[in-house]
């Protein structure tokens, strides 16, 4: 039945229509059975067929190339004596006397309108009542040089004909507005026959190319899609391309080659074909097949697609159900399709997030977690919470489960334990969302734990409007300073705090506050230890605005909001019935007076040394800091030696890291400090500061208090100063005659110090020889031990003591030998050391009292501040008592505060004396130049030279 007599093929009205190169026409079944067949034409073979769906309507056309081509309108309901069906009307088609077979129809629904393309490029166009055979009119509407391959009918506003030749497409309106125009070209490049159809479901015409797949509509060219290969046939069905392809043509050396060796065999591979089923819109194969034959015709009834090939053989291709071709889009992982067909479906909701869920949970397993998300998002309406949540607690994905638990609150579906785990993703990404929400209403929340939760994500802002809210003012200044490192903003939520409170916090973090904000942190400290502490008020005259920042912390009020309402002024919380008199604002000089008018409150000061730790490594905070303390009236006298004493040290140690005449002002200032001799810091402290430091004027200074006139000079020469041992010569030499000899020694030992010298040393061996400090021979002895002096130089006074010898000679002998000695007062000496050994005998019965004997105590009033004893007291042997509260240190190695000045002097000398006892060079050099030898022993004994212990 399906021999290579079947010319053409339609398909209609639940039926089959074959045509034959006989002119029969056979009807055929579903069943694929022969219905009816009649003779439609005598001579010539029918090429083609329409069967108007839904009608008994049936056109045919016969070619015949000796006649006109034959067109014939059956009514297949009507059955004639014959038994063939009624012909309503026969046509002869014109194409200007020109014989060429026809390559292209196509036929309105209604017949009201036919075009019938022909191979030497014209069109002709039939109107008219073909059903009642009314008549019809022809006319030829396009000519080109081109053969037609294609004509389609797009019915809308007005009728447009589509053209294709195999080298453009055009469109020709043949009714209706822009009726009589000549074709206006779309594209230039046509296309074959057969591959131009009409979409039934939108109206679009498809045109088929060796590349492409194009659509054209109202509007012109519309979507074109990629397809390789030289296309034969082209139909479309519901939203599938069906598509014949034959393969590419191999070359003339391969074919020829084949043909030798293949025979038929490579013929048939030659004429095989390539059937695509494509879904353009979603962009998808549907189904290809390679046939073995070639391709006759392509139909579609009974809801499915056949195709007739050449050698007789008819496929049918049935769609499957939707969810087949979901299963199988699944197992292939195209879950995109999927998605899209179920889209194009219309599934319901619940359906549609089934694909997505299996999507999501395929992105996931190959670690695409962020499109997974997506998809979790869009099935999130029936998909339970749980399971994506577990699937994303890695801190990793931790964006992809913020992102999921806030569309879980935005679709009312999230439980506390959401809430609470969508805010700790919050902290731990310093993100923002609904935190800010919960922790303003503190619901579903544990202080401690918001506040950790907020630490620990870096919401700092938020962990202090918390800790401010609960009264935390010690947790408000640990997030400020530890976490935030808002250090101004610390300080100034430390100066809004009651004194006691201000306090603790201020120590604890003094260090840190002086390293970043060194000011204010030096001005809270020198108001808070001179008592003049006074909490910082908030006015609120004005309305507090938010701070303007990124994120959450835009929306938190001012910090100064949350100020406790004990420290604010009162006068900003107005009552009812005074805010319409309010006066306004004042100025930030008036706000400071009003301040500074207000009472400090009533607090204890801490002692100052309290704060010295503070202030290491901030030299310049901490003198402002000491010198501020100092001007405090009523200091006790332990605070006044701890500062003065502090202070002259941090003088000395700013000197010494500076150059100059910087580095002399600040020596100055300590010159200045310990000179007037009214302060109270130790002498041994002084001289150890100042050795420290390289501090000669200090070290001098001490000294020259206690009298130790021979030691200052001592320190110019070990220093190499001579200009400074010259001036402590020329200021202390009248009153210790014994520095003339030590400056002649030291100018004379080497030739720079006797250069820097100049005429001084004229001067010392004048003062010598005046006072007969040195004999003669010493100072030969003196000025020869070192190869710098010579004789020029001590020429004259040689000179000028060999005369005066030989004048005092010349005196004696003309004057006679005398008997008496020189007037020396030895009654009154002999009194001196019987006092002293009467002294010094009262001193050891003491000693021996106190060690052996019970001391009675019967001072009743206390030897520091006047007032009376009470208890506890505390007592010294040296008859003076205290109040214990009076004292700076109550312990073993406590000392009496009165003796203590005149004990540190005489340890100090005592100390000195020490020092000397074991320089025996220097009572060598003075036992060789003194003349009176048994004076220098006795004073060296008194200087403890022979290391005679003491009894301090």
């Amino acid at each position: 039945m399906l021999s290579n007599n079947i010319t053409c093929v339609c398909s209609g009205s639940e039926s089959l229509f074959l045509g034959g190169n006989d002119g029969h026409v056979l009807i055929l079944s579903q069943a694929f059975k022969v219905v009816r067949t009649f003779r439609a034409y005598d001579f010539g073979s029918i090429t083609h067929m329409k069967q108007v769906n839904g009608t008994a309507l049936l056109v045919t056309i016969s070619e015949d190339l000796s006649n006109e081509p034959m067109l014939k309108v059956w009514v297949l309901d009507k059955i004639e004596k014959d038994g063939a069906p009624k012909c309503l009307s026969t046509l002869g088609i014109h194409n200007g006397r020109k014989q060429f077979p026809i390559s292209a129809f196509a036929a309105l629904e209604d017949l009201s309108q036919l075009a019938i393309g022909f191979a030497n490029g014209s069109v002709t166009v039939i109107r008219g009542d073909l059903i009642h055979d009314r008549g019809a009119k022809q006319r030829i509407v396009f000519e080109s040089d081109e053969p037609i391959t294609g004509v389609e009918f797009r019915e809308g506003g007005s009728t447009t004909l589509f053209l294709a030749t195999t080298g453009r497409i055009l469109t020709l309106t043949i009714s209706g507005k822009g009726q009589g125009q000549p074709a206006k070209p779309l594209e230039d490049a046509g296309c074959g026959v057969g591959c131009m159809t009409i979409d039934s479901e939108n109206g679009d015409v498809v045109v088929a190319r060796d590349d492409t797949i194009s659509y054209y509509g109202a509007h012109g060219r519309g979507p074109s899609f990629a397809y390789e290969g030289p296309k034969q046939l082209v139909k479309t069905f519901r939203q599938y391309v069906a598509l014949v392809t034959s393969p590419t043509a191999p070359s003339s050396t391969r074919s020829t080659f084949m043909s030798m060796f293949s025979g038929s065999q490579a013929d048939d591979m030659l004429s095989t074909s390539t059937f695509a089923i494509l879904d353009t819109d979603l962009k998808y194969f549907a189904h290809t097949e390679t046939l073995i034959s070639q391709v006759k015709a392509i139909f579609m009834e009974w809801g499915d697609l056949f195709i007739l090939t050449q050698d007789g053989k008819l496929y049918r291709y049935h769609e499957k159900t939707l969810q087949q071709r979901l299963e199988i889009l699944y197992q292939r992982n195209l879950f995109v399709l999927a998605i899209s067909l179920a889209q194009k479906a219309n599934l319901d909701t619940t359906q549609r997030n089934i694909i997505l869920r299996k999507y999501g949970d395929f992105l996931y397993q190959k670690g695409d977690y962020d499109t997974a998300m997506q998809q979790y998002l869009k099935a999130i309406e029936n998909t339970e919470p749980s399971q994506v949540i577990r699937k994303f607690l890695d801190t990793q994905r931790i964006h992809n489960l913020i992102e999921y638990l806030e569309e879980l609150h935005e679709h009312n579906r999230a439980t506390v334990d959401h809430t609470t785990l969508l805010l700790n993703c919050y902290a731990k990404l310093k993100d923002t969302g609904k935190l800010e929400a919960f922790i303003k209403s503190g619901n579903n929340f544990d202080f401690d734990t918001a506040i950790t939760m907020c630490r620990q994500g870096g919401y700092y802002d938020q962990a202090v409007y918390l800790a401010r809210k609960h009264g935390e003012h010690d947790l408000v200044v640990d997030v400020l300073v530890e976490d935030s490192k808002n250090y101004d903003g610390a300080l100034d939520y430390i100066w809004r705090l009651g004194a006691e409170e201000a306090y603790a916090n201020l120590m604890k973090y003094a260090r840190v506050l002086l390293e970043h904000c060194p000011k204010n942190a030096t001005q809270i400290f020198i108001d808070y230890y001179t008592g003049n502490y006074r909490p910082k008020k908030v006015s609120e005259a004005a309305p507090i605005q938010a701070p303007q920042s990124s994120g959450i912390a835009s929306a938190l009020p001012s910090l100064s909001s949350f100020i406790p309402l004990a420290y604010r002024q009162t006068s900003a919380i107005a009552s009812p019935a005074t805010v319409g008199s309010q006066q306004p604002g004042l100025s930030d000089t008036q706000a400071a007076e009003a301040e500074a008018a207000q009472p400090s409150p009533e607090y204890e000061v801490p002692k100052p040394r309290t704060a010295f730790s503070a202030f290491v490594d901030h030299p310049t905070e901490f003198i402002d800091f000491l010198e501020a303390c100092l001007k405090v009236e009523h200091l006790e006298d332990s605070d006044k030696v701890d500062l003065y004493t502090t202070l002259f040290e941090m003088y000395l140690d700013t000197a010494s890291h500076m150059q100059g005449s910087e580095r002399i002002e600040w020596e100055a200032k300590a010159k200045r400090l310990i000179d007037s001799g009214k302060i109270p810091i130790d002498a041994s402290n002084v001289l150890l500061l100042s050795h420290l430091s390289n501090f000669r004027d200090g070290t001098i200074l001490v000294r020259e208090q206690q009298g130790l006139r021979f030691d200052i000079f001592r320190s110019y020469t070990s220093a190499n100063d001579t200009a400074g041992a010259i001036k402590a010569l020329r200021k202390y030499g009248p009153e210790e005659p014994q520095l003339y000899p030590a400056a002649l020694a030291y100018f004379t030992s080497s030739s720079q110090a006797l250069q820097e010298a100049g005429d001084e040393l004229d001067a010392v061996l004048k003062k010598i020889d005046g006072d007969r400090l040195m004999a003669p021979l010493q100072v030969i002895q003196t000025l020869s031990a070192n190869d710098v002096a010579t004789m020029g130089m001590v020429k004259k006074y040689l000179s000028d003591t060999i005369e005066r010898e030989r004048r005092e000679i010349v005196n004696v002998y003309h004057s006679g030998p005398t008997t008496t000695l020189p007037n020396i007062n030895i009654h009154q000496n002999r009194g001196l050391i019987e006092n002293y050994r009467a002294e010094t005998e009262t001193k050891r019965k003491e000693i021996d009292e106190l060690s052996t004997k019970p001391t009675v105590f019967r001072a009743a009033r206390c030897s520091a501040c006047g007032g009376s004893l009470d208890l506890p007291t505390v007592h010294f042997l040296c008859k003076h008592s205290f109040h214990q509260r009076c004292l700076n240190q109550v312990d073993e190695n406590a000392e009496c505060p009165v003796c203590s000045r005149q004990n540190a002097r005489i340890r100090a000398i005592r100390k000195t004396q020490e020092e000397a006892a074991d320089r025996h060079e220097l009572f060598q050099d003075a036992l060789q130049q003194g003349r009176d030898k048994f004076g220098t022993i006795s004073e060296f004994f008194g200087r403890g030279v022979m290391s005679v212990s003491g009894v301090e």
